[in-house]
């Protein structure tokens, strides 16, 4: 069974790809491919983002604050509709995610994700998380705003499973035809040269991986892959909006 539940400290960094290569080799052994990673391989996410209409949860992600939530329906791949989704709401409080997932087949998941009410809980499903994505679904009124997709390589520690170590390119989004089913097109987020690299633990990263930090000067920015997207959204609205006048 696919874990459901997440909490853990995130860290995320903007590399080039030669730095990518170089933390790859200094990393080792002391990291495992994961399943879906085997070969060094990238493996494909797609996301759908749900936001309020005037796009409340992005807008007070931007500002920072202690406390905020994400809502997406996730796929790996292009899914058919009945293949295996999953429905987030991600959480972050003072430096802290959680994230909490429930699978459905796609189909379900629009529905669910329309109205907020299902009308048969499945084995593959997690009644508790289940109320708490309703909850969030009605109160927020929430509406499918923009499909995000990205390449993505993804390590854990040898010796502590509980880190987790994420490369993801080639990130792409669009606002019309936002649905997971159709494809993976879409315009880029950020240039094609640059990575995004996450890291992922409990308590504290292993020093090991701090001084590959260290060696490559590294410093954590706060980037969001749905932020960064609706900033350019809004930035290319306006300058269309200066040409037209």
């Amino acid at each position: 069974m696919s874990k459901e539940v997440f909490s853990r400290k995130e860290e995320k960094y903007i590399i080039s790809k030669s730095i990518y290569e170089e933390i790859i080799k200094e990393c080792g052994e002391k990291v495992i491919a994961d399943d879906y990673s085997k070969d060094n391989s990238f493996y494909q996410i797609c996301n759908i983002y749900y936001d309020t209409q005037d796009n409340n949860l992005i807008r007070t992600s931007l500002q920072k604050p202690q406390y905020k939530e994400k809502i997406r329906l996730r796929s790996y791949g292009t899914p058919n509709q009945n293949s295996k989704v999953f429905l987030e709401i991600k959480k972050k409080y003072k430096g802290c995610v959680n994230k909490r997932r429930t699978t459905f087949n796609l189909k379900e998941a629009y529905r669910f994700a329309n109205t907020g009410t299902i009308s048969e809980i499945k084995d593959y499903m997690n009644n508790q998380i289940i109320n708490e994505l309703s909850y969030a679904i009605k109160i927020y009124k929430i509406i499918p705003k923009v499909y995000l997709a990205y390449k993505r390589q993804a390590f854990f520690g040898a010796n502590n499973p509980e880190f987790r170590l994420t490369f993801d390119k080639d990130i792409i989004a669009r606002r019309s035809d936002i649905s997971l089913e159709n494809g993976i097109f879409g315009e880029r987020v950020i240039t094609e040269d640059k990575m995004i690299m996450e890291v992922k633990y409990n308590e504290r990263m292993p020093l090991w991986f701090i001084e590959i930090l260290r060696h490559n000067n590294l410093q954590k920015t706060s980037f969001s892959k749905y932020g960064t997207e609706y900033t350019n959204y809004i930035k290319n609205k306006s300058t269309e909006v200066r040409n037209y006048a």
